[in-house]
């Protein structure tokens, strides 16, 4: 199986690092340091699972180099979508699966007017992983899990092909029928612990037994799903409490990438999250004010540091 991972950050190159000790034959995409560092020591992943080292690790910058794929692993930030999207066609097949895993709910949607809709599925990666120096990723935790499907729902032999090499890697994944549900199950738990973690600058640990701060995570929840319902996204009865009871679980260390990108001063995500959260809710006509007090608190960074 041929896979190419566009992004070795924290998601990318977990993902591509166990899809590689697994026997698939993984080509990162990446650049600067971190590219030089893949291309010389190979790609190290530390953390909750223990300790992972693909060398030598097969690299590069240049996508058009790799040719076409069976996967694509599409793990670039939000703000790249469209301009990473042009640069991987050359790796898109009659066959190729695209498999988006940002943030946010509308990525896929994104690709599709450049890479095509039978190219495109949709998926949603769960995992806390970030690069602690070039050529190394950290994971937070040991949770690791891929959701993918086909955007119109049901199985395919493609999703199931993949499902078969993500268990041989040895992480967990679903085959999800239903995977626009999936995207906004993560939406409406991302969106919240995002702008909370992000605009505290502290780990889940000091935010959710706080009595002052933890209503304002269901508060952040309940909002998301209500735009979800109100766009036609069928969503469990219990979705809020299911989503207070895994934040409570998560690593009290854990904080979401976004709080990671704004403390070290790169540009943030927000008008994906909190921003689309009160966007659509105004469409919609649904009240947002925990998400529209997050996106106006967070904005002046959107843009990382002067």
């Amino acid at each position: 199986m041929k896979i190419a991972v566009i992004g070795a950050g924290g998601v990318g190159g977990a993902f591509g690092a166990a899809l590689a000790k697994s026997g698939a034959d993984v080509t990162f995409v990446a650049r600067g340091a971190h590219l030089a560092a893949m291309k010389q020591n190979g790609l190290k992943i530390v953390g909750g699972r223990g300790e992972t080292h693909v060398v030598p690790t097969q690299a590069t910058d240049d996508p058009a180099s790799i040719g076409p794929v069976d996967y694509v692993l599409f793990c670039v930030k939000l703000w790249d979508v469209e301009s990473a999207g042009e640069a991987i066609r050359p790796l898109v097949g009659p066959n190729t699966a695209v498999i988006p895993l940002q943030n946010g709910v509308d990525a896929p949607d994104r690709l599709v007017p450049i890479l095509g809709e039978k190219a495109v599925m949709g998926g949603v990666a769960q995992i806390s992983a970030t690069i602690a120096e070039p050529g190394v990723i950290r994971q937070t935790g040991s949770f690791m899990r891929l959701v993918f499907g086909e955007r119109g729902g049901g199985h395919s032999a493609r999703g199931e092909a993949f499902l078969a090499q993500c268990k041989a890697a040895g992480f967990d994944a679903t085959h999800s029928d239903n995977i626009l549900t999936d995207l906004w199950l993560k939406y409406i738990l991302l969106a919240t612990n995002s702008a909370l973690t992000a605009a505290t600058r502290l780990p889940f640990g000091k935010l959710r037994d706080d009595p002052d701060i933890a209503p304002m995570f269901e508060a952040g929840f309940a909002e998301v799903a209500a735009v979800g319902r109100a766009k036609g996204v069928k969503l469990p009865d219990d979705v809020v409490a299911k989503i207070m009871q895994g934040t409570r679980a998560m690593p009290a260390d854990m904080m979401a990438s976004m709080a990671h990108d704004l403390i070290r001063g790169g540009r943030i995500e927000l008008p994906w999250l909190s921003g689309k959260v009160v966007s659509l809710g105004r469409e919609l006509g649904v009240p947002t004010p925990v998400h529209a007090v997050l996106h106006a608190v967070l904005k002046p960074y959107t843009m990382g540091a002067a």
